[in-house]
Order: C-alpha cells, then structure tokens, then sequence
C-alpha cells in the first residue's frame, strides 16, 4: 500500500460494511474509536490539530454514521473485533488507538487482548471501572419512548441507525463491561493516557460523573502504564470539540515515547 496516498471506502465486516477514512501518510498511525452512537465526525478538530505529521484512520462502527446496518450492532465484543478488521484492510500493524466514552473500553480491550500491537491507547474521558448499576427495563423504557425521534438523532450524530431495543442493549452491556474492565486495565501492557473531563453528560449527572472517574485512581496506583494526560475543564459531551489540544497532547505524548524507544 502507498502510505502517502489517502483512501475512503467500506470495509465488510460479518453482515455489514464499515465507512472508514484513511488519511495516508508515513507518520505515526492513530485509530479513532467513537462514542457509543456517534460518528467519526466528532474527531475532526483532533485530527485538524495533529495534522499531517500522523496518519489518521477515523470509521463509523455498525449501525452508526455511514456504516451498515447490522444485527450486532449493539455487541461490544463485535466492536473490539472490528477494530483488528480495520486495521487489517488498512494493513497497519501498531497503531495508537484514541477512544472517546465508548470508544475507550473497545480501545483497552483490544490492546488488552492484543498486547505488542499497540503503541499506546489514549482514553478520552472513558474508560473507567465503574458500575454504573443500571435498572434493565427503565432503560429499554427509556430508549422506547426515544424511538420517534432516532431517524433524526441518527442523522445528528446522537444515535446508531438501530432499533431502540439495541440502543438499549448496548446501553445494558456497556454497564457490565465497565464494573469489569479493572482487570482489563491491570493487564494492559502499552503506555495508556487520560483526557478526563469534569461536569455532567446527558446521560449522567455530575456526581455521578465524578464517582465514575474517580475510580481511575486505584487503578494509577496499581499500573504504571496508566497515567494521567490532563484534567480538562469541559464536560463528556464538550471534551472533543472544546479541549482537542488535550487529546492532541497525549497522542503527541505517546508518539514521542515510541520515537524514544525506537531511537
């Protein structure tokens, strides 16, 4: 493959096909992971900020954005899958990988799982071993009486092209793969930074936001391939549109840490 020439086109993957948007170029290659039922779009300011001294590959996972529809398309395991699909059309080996919410525990995961592949995973204000303990019916009930109005969310970048049952499934599993993902992030073997974010969500209040990252800080003690990158005054919702020069910072962090150790 020509690394200095840019590509954008669908990679199959089981029942669907994954819109993805490979930049090219010779520099350091960062994979963007999303947000639960966003698109690639929300990366553009991060992206604009590294510019062309890295190689960006951005998609849109099942369901979501221009990708396909899929029957999977609320499995996390199907999206930790997807990630090596990708990286394997695109035929990178060690990517960076930089998760915002959703996107960081299919980051941790897959690097997890994979461990030599990896240059280094940058969590975005996600990613945190926290049980969220959520009631299974109030959310599907919840996700029911948003069903008018996902056509257009979909369209907005705010909801998958999925039924309002996956919405809520993919909500339900995401709880329990945070309570479990401590385990996940003492194996970890890569450097892994943190942009945390301060402040509510949509789906959370601010207490509740604040008892989810505070869980990151056991986790800082026990694994030194863990650190904190910063401490952003924007919330969840806000982090990549208003602190990107953050994120862009802890990817330039762990590429400089690559060149280091290769140098």
């Amino acid at each position: 493959m020509d690394d200095s020439s840019f590509w954008a086109g669908m990679v199959p993957v089981d029942d669907s096909a994954l819109a993805v948007t490979d930049s090219g170029g010779a520099g350091p290659c960062v994979m963007y992971l999303n947000g639960q039922f966003a698109s690639r779009a929300y990366w553009r300011r991060v992206i604009a900020e590294l510019g062309g001294d890295f190689r960006h590959i951005t998609y849109d996972m099942r369901g979501r954005g221009r990708s396909r529809r899929s029957a999977s398309a609320a499995s996390f395991e199907a999206h930790v899958r997807d990630v090596g699909a990708v990286l394997a059309a695109r035929g990178v080996e060690r990517p960076l990988l930089a998760g915002w919410s959703y996107g960081a525990p299919v980051a941790l995961h897959w690097a997890a799982r994979n461990p030599g592949r990896v240059l280094g995973v940058v969590c975005v204000d996600g990613g945190y071993p926290y049980d969220f303990s959520y009631a299974e019916e109030r959310i599907r009930r919840l996700w029911r009486r948003s069903a008018p109005l996902l056509p257009l969310l979909a369209v907005l970048g705010m909801a998958g092209r999925m039924s309002a049952d996956q919405h809520a499934q993919s909500n339900i599993e995401l709880s329990d793969v945070c309570a479990a993902l401590g385990p996940v992030l003492d194996e970890v073997t890569c450097p892994v930074r943190y942009v945390v974010a301060t402040g509510g969500n949509l789906g959370g209040g601010r207490d509740e936001m604040e008892r989810m990252r505070a869980t990151l800080g056991p986790v800082l003690a026990r694994n030194p391939n863990v650190r904190m990158s910063a401490r952003v005054a924007s919330n969840h919702s806000r982090i990549l549109r208003e602190d990107f020069r953050a994120v862009a910072a802890a990817v330039r962090e762990l590429a400089a840490a690559r060149d280091r150790d290769t140098g």
